[in-house]
């Protein structure tokens, strides 16, 4: 699989070559939904996109005189040979200097079988099989892809809207910064987010839930916040990793990685965690990255 962290600029001369976006991953994860977002956010995206003619379609947009700036390619890897012709033309692509990114979206197998039987069409590759036969033959298929995208998206608890906010969080026409992230806070009993870079365990630090006038508030009360940051090390763990995620932001930005996920967890995903990522979020924010805060499993108890 190419390094997209490595990928030399284009030369000079090739101005007009567009930046080219591929979207994969499960079937039944957001795929269509992922490219009418991206079409509705002005990029020239094409479906089902036979991954050899992919190079074709970017040297047709970089005849096109700066019209077609933004390229996505929608592919889908149901076979050996397919996948081999994806990885053929990307790393043809990525030697041409060609801006890539690759975007995966994933989701759980509980959740794509709920969304089969909900349309009552079978997996493309079930065959005679069940729709979790259909799963685990794509999940295999391709998992080195899932390992080496740029930007994982895990849609099993995301309804349509909030992936359109995801995907135009990231492909919005707005100047580019040199690196997004998103600050993700989660209960572990609610499992872990599938799509996270860096995991943040915040359950070494006594739970507010356990006291009788804070456990019905959030970590976002300023209440809730000040028990967790007054409570031993949760300050020196705050600086500590901040400074980490200096070091780590850093290296992105000179591997050419522009998105990062940071999950961070407590039991429940209401106190602990919510009050820390409130936190991790000021401080990135304050080192010049461009980041979203989400609390996902906030309210959910």
């Amino acid at each position: 699989m190419p390094d997209h962290g490595s990928t030399p600029r284009p030369e000079a001369g090739a101005e007009n070559v567009p930046e080219l976006v591929i979207i994969s991953g499960m079937s039944g994860a957001g795929r269509s939904t992922a490219a009418k977002c991206l079409e509705d956010l002005g990029w020239f995206v094409v479906d089902n996109l036979p991954p050899a003619l992919i190079p074709t379609m970017v040297d047709l947009g970089a005849r096109s005189q700066g019209n077609v700036a933004r390229i996505g390619a929608v592919v889908d890897v149901r076979g050996r040979q397919f996948f081999d012709d994806l990885l053929t033309s990307l790393d043809e692509l990525e030697k041409r200097g060609v801006r890539l990114s690759v975007v995966f979206l994933d989701s759980s197998d509980d959740a794509l079988v709920r969304r089969f039987e909900s349309v009552r069409r079978p997996h493309p590759l079930q065959a005679d099989g069940r729709i979790v036969d259909g799963i685990a033959q794509e999940r295999d298929l391709l998992r080195e892809l899932r390992g080496e995208a740029d930007l994982v998206i895990d849609t099993s608890n995301l309804n349509v809207h909030q992936l359109r906010a995801k995907l135009d969080a990231q492909f919005a026409d707005h100047d580019e910064p040199e690196l997004r992230a998103t600050v993700m806070s989660f209960g572990f009993k609610y499992g872990l987010p599938v799509d996270a870079d860096l995991v943040v365990d915040c359950r070494f630090l006594p739970n507010p839930h356990w006291v009788p006038e804070l456990r019905a508030r959030t970590g976002t009360d300023s209440d809730v916040a000040d028990y967790v940051f007054r409570q031993p090390g949760a300050n020196e763990f705050l600086n500590g990793y901040a400074e980490l995620l200096r070091i780590v932001t850093e290296g992105y930005r000179r591997e050419g990685k522009r998105y990062m996920t940071l999950a961070v967890g407590c039991t429940g995903g209401k106190h602990r965690s919510v009050a820390m990522s409130e936190r991790l979020t000021k401080r990135l924010v304050a080192d010049g990255v461009e980041t979203v805060l989400v609390h996902r499993d906030m309210g959910r108890e």
